[in-house]
């Protein structure tokens, strides 16, 4: 008898954030045991193991979405506190702001581009290439846009995620075969292509890096976000 309220209980609100909370323990753990090696992204084993704990269980998307508000709130908090390691690297902020003022924009323009025109080049749809536009913005501003512009939203949410995750995985090897070794060069191309997922990992690498990383994903948003509707009207004309 006391079976029968089992499945409601594993569908709950209650047991999917326990899902998804224990999915990035076990990304955390397997970090760790595979000392710190950078295809163990936490990130993609909480994905993986969410995906599977709600495939099996019968829950779809929307639901799960739903009930892990929780978590989602918190993305925003998490967010703005980014600033803290900034903060503490103020002194560190002479001498790469015009440097950074100029870079950033310009990345995000070519990421909004090349995006677009490869997409088209190779055949695709208008509305797959506005999708792929602002893979370079954070996830939430990235799929506003792409609502905005006319996009597929939840296409863009995986295409910047994968993006994310490639970016945090290869990002820091790719850098250093290309002897960019100044922390804050480092954590500034590691924030405007991986964005929060490459951001803890510069982190994880150095508290300067990471610092860097924060300020430039957010500014890459905000350049995104300001930059998007007029190289997709250059594009068209």
């Amino acid at each position: 008898m006391a079976v029968g309220p089992m499945p409601d209980a594993l569908t709950s609100p209650l047991a999917l954030v326990l899902l998804t909370l224990l999915s990035y323990q076990l990304g955390l753990w397997l970090r760790r045991a595979s000392r710190y090696h950078p295809a163990a992204q936490p990130v993609v084993v909480a994905i993986a193991g969410t995906a599977l704990g709600i495939t099996l269980l019968d829950v779809d998307y929307p639901t799960y979405a739903d009930s892990a508000l929780l978590i989602s709130f918190w993305l925003g908090p998490a967010t703005v506190a980014l600033a803290v390691p900034l903060h503490r690297q103020t002194r560190r902020m002479r001498g790469v702001v015009a440097p950074m003022l100029v870079a950033i924009p310009l990345g995000a323009a070519v990421s909004i581009a090349t995006a677009y025109a490869l997409i088209l080049l190779l055949g695709g749809s208008e509305t797959l290439a506005v999708t792929m536009a602002p893979k370079a913005a954070t996830t939430p501003v990235s799929i506003a846009l792409a609502e905005q512009a006319g996009g597929l939203p939840p296409v863009t949410a995986i295409v910047t995620i994968v993006a994310g995750i490639l970016g945090a995985v290869l990002g820091p090897t790719v850098l250093t075969l290309l002897r960019v070794r100044d922390r804050r060069a480092r954590g500034l191309a590691m924030g405007a292509a991986s964005h929060g997922i490459g951001t803890s990992r510069a982190l994880l690498e150095d508290e300067t890096e990471g610092a860097f990383s924060g300020l430039s994903m957010g500014l890459t948003a905000l350049a995104t976000s300001v930059l998007l509707p007029l190289v997709l009207w250059v594009l068209a004309l």
